[in-house]
Parts: structure tokens; C-alpha cells; sequence
């Protein structure tokens, strides 16, 4: 078992690792063509610029290019309510399914225009293909360009460049980037045996006599963006633990794959636009090292017996695989977890509800830091932030002139990092407490004690990280679940991404300057130990006493039975 772990980790990872290489490579040509005006990226520059008119000629700054991404997102936010609440009205409706609750439409236009998807329904009983595709499925290419579309303005003004025009880098991310990956995955997915199809749901009759109704769909399409958006949003309510959604060993690992290949990318198409790879290798290593420690502890912390089989005339000489897909292994399940939750993905190949506690906390400790790898594109921006408050802290350390790539750090730019990473803290902490401490959250638990706690504490943590898995344990249906994680998944999606546009807004209004022996290095291992510590410290600080009080709890109660 030990040898098949490890060999499926490196296969998974390390696989993954070596193909965000040349994808970070062409990424950069997507996003930032050395000669936008000639050329084939001339040719796709000006096909964008026409098709969306002459709002995407102008070059824009940093307010302007924020004001485009919360126009973009408020109208795409209205157009998947719409859809959602009228779609007992609309075609491609075989199955005729009615509009949904308003809370509900809410919480899901929410979740899909934020890239958290976040599901408080269950797609094959509650939505129309109509709704799948072309409210849900086109927010989950939409949602992940915005990300992309802004690591790659931020990463331009970092290079001393102009931010470029929004609408056409939506486009370029769009249909240079995740359409191409999607049909690749898709075809692939197809053959690895998903179905495809518009027809409604099939009716069969069992060996027992039964009829019995199966949902199908379109269902390919969707699940390739879907893991390559950093999405997450199943198509069936049991997401990749679905025989239709994820059927093989081979789709389950072309899943993972997917679900961590672009954002690795990004880090290397940040590095390539700011010019400085060797800062992007240490920027990669630190991710990965996060990546991977919390890959082992899942995986090792899954080979203990389940305490739901306890005093059981059950032989458990295999690990936990309570809430397992057996097609998969005890393995699959815990890396699947660590992966999805180190990317805003939230998808699942095993109930995160059903692990052990402490390997339950590995997604936890994904979500609450944010940042390694990440979703696409806000990954690599909420390690900026990181960086950022790093940065001056050693500087002021070791008494040299806090800078970053050339740009002077002051107190400006530390207030607007550590606020967008106070506000992750405070909307995971906050809701949490309010709902521990009120009928909104306690009549809604099937488990009492750690657990029960941990269960409201992972859904907050999955709303404020644009996650969207959930422990599942919670019945999350409810019109106070439904504002409460709404309202935090917009809230938790946008300040992360304004307030970094406006750390290199205030940084391009300074002078640039050459760097010198007195300044900081940050392709080095000093600065890779510095970052590591930086983000850890800042997690211990933020998150441990809620760690405490629910999966840690939960493990020494176990140790004492």
C-alpha cells in the first residue's frame, strides 16, 4: 500500500509539475504577447478588440480595470439568477425541472460567478440542461478567465507595464486558454466513458423488475472545465464520486490533473511576464512543499481505522475507507482532498465528512492559507499578498529597504495586504461563530461535539476560500446558509482581487528602482524560508484556536476511547 501511494503521489504531482512548464510558457503568450499588434497575437488582439467593441481598445489602470471586473461579474451575477429562476420556462428542459428557490438561486449565482461552486442542491434533481450549460457551465469558464485575466494585469504592472483592457484579457483567457484545455479534456473524458448527450434521463428496468430513472447529460463538457477552472460544481449531486462523473482509475487521476495543472501554470506565467523565473521557482517550490507535506500527513492519517467501524467484527487492514470510492482506494480519496483545496476547486472523489479528523483538517489548512497554488490566477495573487507582508517584515528585520521587484514596499501597500488577509480570517471565524452559537447552525447538524463544529467551520472556510466542497454532514439548505455563505463567497472573491490591483497601483506611482547589494533577494533560499514562515505564522496565528476546538478535539477524544 505504501509503494502504490507513493507511486500514485508522483505520478499525480510531479506529472502535473512537468506539464505546467510549457503550459505556463504558452499562457504567457495567451496573456501577454511580446507584439500584441503583430503577428498571430496581433490577429487574436484585433478579432477580441471587434468583437467587443470600443470598450476594449483603451488601455486601462488600476481602478479602471477593477470597475470592468465588478461590471463584468454584477451582470454575469443577474444573468445566472435569471436563468435559475426561470428555467421552468426555458428549453432544453427534457426533465422538466422547475425554477429554483430564491435563497437557493442566490447562494448558486453567488457560488458560480465567485468560482467557488458551492452547491446547496443537487444538479440532476434540481436543474435543467438549459441551466447546466449556459448559466452554470459558462460562469465556470467566465469566473476562472476573471482570475487569470487579473494575476495577468497584476503581474504587467508588477513588470513596470501598462494593466492592458480586461474585456480583452477575459477574452484571451477565455478562448486561448481554458477553451483549448477544455475540448483536449473533454474528448478524453468521452473516451474514458462520461457521457455526453441532451437526451433526458434514462429509464431502465432492473434484474429485480424495478424501473429505475438515471440522470445523464451533458456531462463531459462540463466536468473538463469544471476541474480545469479551479470550478468544482458537479454535475450530479455526488460530484466525482459518481460513477457517470468520474467511471475509471484513468478519468479519476486525468481529474486530478486537471483540477492542479493551470494554476501550477500560473505561477510560471507570472515569473515569464515579470521576467524574473528564478523568483517564480522559489514562489513554485514553496507551493509545492506545502502541497505535498499536507499530502502525506492526509495520506497517513487515512491509514487508521474509521472510529464509525469501531467494536465492529470488521477486519480494517486497509485504511479508512468509510466514504471511499472502493474503485479508487483509500489513497485516491485523501489526495484528491489536499489538491482540491489547495486550488479553489472543492470537488470530490470521497466524502470529506466520512475522514479521519486530522486528515479532515489537511483540506481545512488548504482553505484557511489560500494561496498554495490556489484557483486559477487568485492563487498566485493571494501568495502576492504574502509576499508582500514578508517582504517588509524582513526587511525591517535586517535593517534594508523593504522592496519588491524594484518597488519600494511602505506602510500603504502592508495595510492593504493584511487586510485582505484579516478578511479571509474574520468571514471564516465570524460566520463561524454566529452560526455555532445560534439555532442557524445547530439545528442544522446530524453530528454533536468537534465534529459537528468542524462541519460548520469547514463551510465557512470553503466559502470565504471560493472552495465550494463541504463536509456535507450539514443540512445547508436554508435561507440563513444561503445569504450567510453568499454574501461571504462574493465578498471573499473580490477584495482579494482589488486590493492587490491597488497594491500595484500605489507601487506603479513610485520610481522604480534598480536593485543593489542592499536589497532584499527573492530567488533564494533566505527568501523561500522567509515566505514559508510568513504564511505559516500567519495561519498558526489566524486559525489555530478554531483547529483546536474542532478536528483537533476530535482526534484526542478518539485517543481516549
Amino acid at each position: 500500500m505504501l509503494t502504490y501511494a507513493i507511486l500514485f503521489v508522483v505520478l499525480i504531482i510531479g506529472g502535473t509539475a512537468l506539464l505546467s512548464w510549457p503550459l505556463g510558457r504558452y499562457m504567457k503568450w495567451a496573456m501577454d504577447p511580446d507584439a500584441p499588434e503583430t503577428g498571430s497575437a496581433g490577429r487574436f488582439t484585433r478579432g477580441f478588440q471587434a468583437f467587443g467593441g470600443g470598450v476594449t481598445r483603451a488601455q486601462q489602470d488600476w481602478k479602471q480595470y477593477m470597475l470592468a471586473i465588478l461590471v463584468f461579474n454584477v451582470l454575469s451575477f443577474v444573468i445566472t439568477f435569471a436563468i435559475l429562476a426561470l428555467q421552468g420556462y426555458l428549453p432544453l428542459n427534457p426533465d422538466a425541472m422547475v425554477a429554483m428557490r430564491g435563497d437557493t438561486a442566490f447562494n448558486t449565482a453567488a457560488s458560480f460567478t465567485t468560482n467557488t461552486n458551492l452547491q446547496h442542491y443537487s444538479g440532476e434533481a434540481s436543474l435543467s440542461y438549459l441551466s447546466q450549460l449556459f448559466s452554470l457551465m459558462w460562469q465556470q469558464f467566465v469566473s476562472a478567465a476573471t482570475g487569470i485575466a487579473a494575476l495577468a494585469a497584476l503581474a504587467r504592472g508588477l513588470a513596470g507595464k501598462a494593466l492592458g483592457n480586461f474585456f480583452v484579457d477575459l477574452q484571451r483567457a477565455s478562448f486561448l486558454v481554458l477553451l483549448p484545455a477544455a475540448l483536449v479534456v473533454a474528448t478524453l473524458t468521452v473516451l474514458g466513458g462520461m457521457p455526453m448527450t441532451f437526451q433526458g434521463s434514462a429509464v431502465a428496468t432492473t434484474l429485480e423488475g424495478v424501473q429505475q430513472t438515471i440522470a445523464r447529460g451533458p456531462v463531459a463538457a462540463f466536468v473538463a472545465i469544471k476541474q480545469l477552472g479551479t470550478n468544482g460544481g458537479g454535475f450530479f449531486g455526488p460530484n466525482s464520486t459518481h460513477p457517470l462523473e468520474n467511471p475509471t482509475f484513468w478519468t479519476n487521476a486525468l481529474s486530478t490533473i486537471s483540477i492542479i495543472v493551470i494554476p501550477m501554470a500560473c505561477v510560471w506565467m507570472f515569473g515569464r511576464i515579470v521576467g524574473r523565473m528564478r523568483h517564480a521557482g522559489v514562489v513554485f517550490g514553496v507551493m509545492l512543499a506545502l502541497v505535498l507535506t499536507r499530502t502525506v500527513f492526509a495520506i497517513y492519517f487515512e491509514t487508521a481505522p474509521t472510529q464509525a467501524f469501531a467494536g465492529l467484527p470488521i477486519e480494517q487492514v486497509v485504511g479508512n475507507l468509510e466514504g471511499k470510492e472502493l474503485r479508487f482506494g483509500a489513497t485516491a480519496g485523501p489526495l484528491w482532498a489536499v489538491v482540491t483545496t489547495s486550488t479553489s476547486n472543492g470537488s470530490v472523489n470521497a466524502m470529506h465528512d466520512s475522514l479521519n479528523p486530522l486528515a479532515g483538517m489537511m483540506p481545512m489548512i488548504g482553505m484557511w492559507l489560500n494561496e498554495d497554488f490556489g484557483g486559477v490566477g487568485v492563487g498566485m495573487i493571494n501568495m502576492f499578498l504574502y509576499i508582500v507582508v514578508g517582504v517588509f517584515i524582513a526587511g525591517m528585520m535586517v535593517g534594508r529597504t523593504p522592496e519588491y521587484l524594484g518597488w519600494r514596499v511602505e506602510a500603504r501597500e502592508v495595510k492593504f495586504a493584511i487586510l485582505a488577509l484579516l478578511a479571509h480570517g474574520l468571514f471564516i471565524l465570524g460566520g463561524t461563530a454566529v452560526f455555532a452559537a445560534t439555532p442557524w447552525g445547530a439545528d442544522t447538524l446530524n453530528n454533536v461535539g468537534p465534529h459537528g463544529f468542524s462541519e460548520m467551520l469547514y463551510e465557512f472556510s470553503s466559502a470565504s476560500a471560493n472552495n465550494g466542497s463541504g463536509f456535507e454532514g450539514l443540512g445547508d439548505n436554508t435561507v440563513p446558509w444561503n445569504v450567510a455563505t453568499g454574501l461571504v463567497m462574493l465578498l471573499a472573491r473580490f477584495i482579494p482581487i482589488i486590493l492587490p490591483l491597488a497594491i500595484v497601483g500605489s507601487l506603479s506611482a513610485k520610481r522604480r528602482s534598480a536593485e543593489s547589494a542592499g536589497t532584499l533577494g527573492v530567488e533564494d533560499a533566505t527568501f523561500a524560508g522567509m515566505l514559508l514562515a510568513t504564511i505559516l505564522v500567519v495561519g498558526a496565528l489566524t486559525f489555530f484556536q478554531a483547529a483546536t476546538l474542532g478536528p483537533i478535539a476530535e482526534h484526542l477524544i478518539y485517543m481516549t476511547k
